[in-house]
């Protein structure tokens, strides 16, 4: 009786999970396997595919722009998650204290992940205007640092610096909520037994919070590489000219010379390195 009863309950969880399943395989499997079957093809503007087998593949590792794109992708991996993970272990390491109106200083680090991302890319793009722009205002007017205006987001290497700046101001709050959280939970006997053994307050950190807080922080700087490495709507509505892979990828597919299967190539790639990193988190991080 009881097997029976086990196998009318697997029944029922298929069937519970069917749809689910269903709707994922729609909406995630299927582009992902369209794609890689589209990257083996020349896409013409009216939809005709002419199989053109590992050619795509052949032409992209042969393209400057591409190689170009992965070394401004990098440049922004390095910059934005280096950033993100110590501004929000700081401010972790900060709201885990005691003082007067803490709780408020709490929320108020959260707003600029809520705040909607085109809002906030119009602030920064007026703040960084080369005319009536604040940061030019500061670094000509005020400091006197230098006598010319400057574009920042018009050239694509200042404008690289800026995209990274917003990244880290963007997303921090993530890796500081993260943080906190594990921070909390630390014992702080630990910390008194670390202060009688005469360790300083960077003593403290580094024999205590560092070894406590190693998982989470592992968890933010890979998740970070594997959101980033994907980062689409930020870079392009605050500095289009930063050809950061998806950037390039969506120029392949929708702008100039339309090459749909070219960009296929370029995502198929880039999956594989996600699927890399996604492994990687999953074995090293979550240890399943």
């Amino acid at each position: 009786m009881s097997s029976v009863l086990k196998q009318n309950e697997a029944s029922l969880g298929l069937k519970l999970i069917a749809p689910a399943v269903g709707i994922i395989g729609l909406l995630v499997l299927y582009p992902i396997l369209f794609n890689i079957y589209l990257s083996f093809f020349d896409v013409q503007l009216n939809g005709e595919k002419t199989f053109v087998g590992f050619e795509n593949y052949s032409v992209l590792l042969g393209n400057d722009r591409y190689y170009h794109s992965i070394g401004v992708s990098i440049i922004y991996l390095i910059g934005t998650v280096s950033g993100t993970t110590l501004l929000g272990l700081g401010a972790a390491i900060l709201m885990n204290q005691e003082f007067r109106g803490r709780n408020m200083a709490r929320g108020l680090i959260l707003l600029p992940y809520f705040a909607p991302v085109i809002s906030v890319v119009f602030g920064w793009q007026f703040i960084f205007d080369p005319v009536n722009g604040i940061f030019n205002h500061l670094v000509v007017d005020v400091m006197q640092l230098t006598q010319t205006r400057t574009n920042w987001i018009g050239e694509p290497d200042s404008a690289l610096f800026v995209v990274i700046l917003f990244d880290i101001w963007k997303h921090f709050p993530i890796a500081y909520l993260l943080l906190l959280a594990k921070l909390q939970s630390v014992p702080k006997e630990l910390y008194e037994a670390a202060a009688i053994d005469g360790q300083n307050a960077l003593g403290r950190f580094w024999h205590v919070t560092l070894p406590e807080i190693r998982f989470v922080l592992a968890t933010v700087i890979l998740l970070r590489v594997i959101w980033n490495l994907n980062r689409f709507e930020d870079v392009y509505l605050l500095a289009p000219n930063v050809e950061t892979l998806p950037i390039f990828t969506y120029y392949q597919a929708f702008a100039g010379i339309v090459d749909q299967g070219m960009a296929a190539a370029i995502s198929v790639i880039q999956l594989l390195v996600l699927v890399g990193l996604i492994w990687l988190y999953v074995r090293k991080v979550l240890k399943w």
